[in-house]
């Protein structure tokens, strides 16, 4: 076996059995949170350095699975740089799987991106593939490598239909989650429960929405959390964007 540029040995996905793989584990996901792990079997799977999946809602609200670096996933999601990616931007335009050396890097916004990014191991060579939904959905399955141009050719041009069914299959997987998920937390909360998420939304202290709906802090943070375990939120921000994203809360 060769050893690849990254340090790893193994070759690229070798066939249809590497793939099979890939799309029994997408169809065992019960819930949109097991994607990051469908990520990481991508990864190995296709040995790329990184796999990555972003995607966009008709409200404009996104979600990302993959396996960047914490600290560049945590970066790009508190920069909002989802507006400023050249990726992103560029795919917009596009309907047909891209390699990143297709856009446009000359300016200096683009320039100060590919630095940062270069700067968290996200790779030197890209590849996306753009999938729209039937609702204004739009989503983008990336595969990263740090390897020379030749090889990545060579990837591309060899698994390049197969990255398609990957990034549809997985897209239509999402669509489906995300409909359960919101119709499950749409019948799940409940009538204090969005009260007290709206009011926090809109930047009250918990003091001030415990007074505001006439109860205690205790009971408040009986509300809370039992709309928090609904939600399957990991704190009391990510339920507010969650009830948001579902349009339980209107801010």
């Amino acid at each position: 076996m060769k050893e690849n540029k990254y340090g790893e040995t193994g070759g690229y996905m070798s066939g249809g059995d590497s793939l099979d793989q890939i799309l029994n584990s997408i169809e065992a996901v019960t819930h949109l949170n097991g994607l990051d792990d469908i990520m990481l079997c991508a990864r190995s799977a296709l040995q790329v350095k990184h796999a990555a999946y972003l995607w966009i809602d008709s409200n404009g609200q996104n979600s990302y699975f993959g396996t960047f670096r914490e600290s560049w996933s945590k970066r790009y999601r508190d920069a909002a740089m989802v507006r400023v990616d050249p990726v992103i931007t560029g795919c917009f335009q596009r309907f047909d799987p891209v390699d990143w050396r297709a856009f446009d890097w000359t300016s200096k916004l683009a320039h100060s991106f590919w630095a940062e990014a270069e700067n968290q191991d996200v790779g030197t060579q890209g590849y996306s593939i753009p999938v729209r939904g039937p609702q204004g959905q739009f989503a983008l399955l990336s595969l990263t490598h740090s390897c020379d141009d030749h090889m990545w050719d060579e990837f591309t041009a060899a698994h390049g239909h197969d990255l398609i069914l990957l990034a549809h299959f997985l897209h239509r997987k999402i669509l489906r989650l995300a409909t359960q998920d919101a119709t499950a937390t749409k019948a799940a909360l409940s009538p204090r429960e969005v009260d007290a998420l709206t009011l926090l939304a809109f930047g009250h202290s918990r003091a001030q929405v415990a007074e505001m709906l006439s109860i205690s802090e205790h009971t408040l943070r009986v509300y809370i959390e039992g709309a928090r375990s609904k939600l399957e939120a990991t704190n009391t921000t990510h339920a507010i964007a969650r009830a948001t994203s579902n349009g339980l809360i209107v801010v």
